[in-house]
């Protein structure tokens, strides 16, 4: 494999990357610690990412707790969960918060999908633009008189199977989403 393709291969993961993290931002009926991982806690007189001021577990399939480090803290750790448009409403407890997950409707769970689903097609544009980049620059290559028509023939067949692959990847991320979106 060539610089190039290693370049590729790394854009193509990058666009992979890209996607799983659009997806963890998309709520299902599970709790999960990765659904306050975006939120900003006002602390010490800054936003501070809420894994800063307190630690987030899930005791249950359907309750996430934040344990807020300095009792001065709950009230804008509170604050920032409600403000933070998940449709969550936090319940405190001394410096101990709790977040109950409610029910996603099956209306709501639909849009959910479809909103992933258009997350999977912007991955599979970027991946293949990225291939688009790499057959380009193949083709110049030949045209400069770099490599035989040959080696850009079978420099651009790696290059397919390699886009196949990362493709193929997003449509599984997609379909374990979707399945999970739709869990009840």
């Amino acid at each position: 494999m060539s610089a190039d393709e290693n370049d590729l291969k790394r854009r193509m993961e990058g666009a992979l990357d890209a996607l799983k993290r659009e997806f963890v931002g998309l709520r299902t009926g599970r709790a999960s610690t990765s659904l306050l991982e975006n939120i900003q806690v006002d602390a010490y007189g800054s936003a501070m990412p809420l894994n800063q001021v307190a630690s987030v577990s899930v005791p249950e399939p359907r309750l996430l707790t934040v344990q807020v480090w300095d009792n001065g803290n709950v009230k804008a750790t509170e604050k920032a969960i409600q403000d933070a448009e998940l449709g969550l409403n936090p319940q405190t407890e001394g410096n101990l918060i709790r977040v109950p997950i409610p029910e996603l409707s099956e209306e709501r769970r639909e849009e959910m999908a479809k909103v992933a689903a258009k997350y999977a097609e912007q991955g599979r544009i970027a991946v293949r633009n990225v291939r688009r980049d790499g057959m380009d620059s193949l083709k110049k290559l030949e045209k400069d008189g770099d490599i035989s028509q040959d080696e850009q023939h079978a420099r651009g067949d790696d290059i397919q199977k390699m886009t196949d692959a990362y493709i193929k990847q997003v449509d599984e991320l997609l379909e374990t989403k979707e399945q999970e979106i739709m869990q009840v």
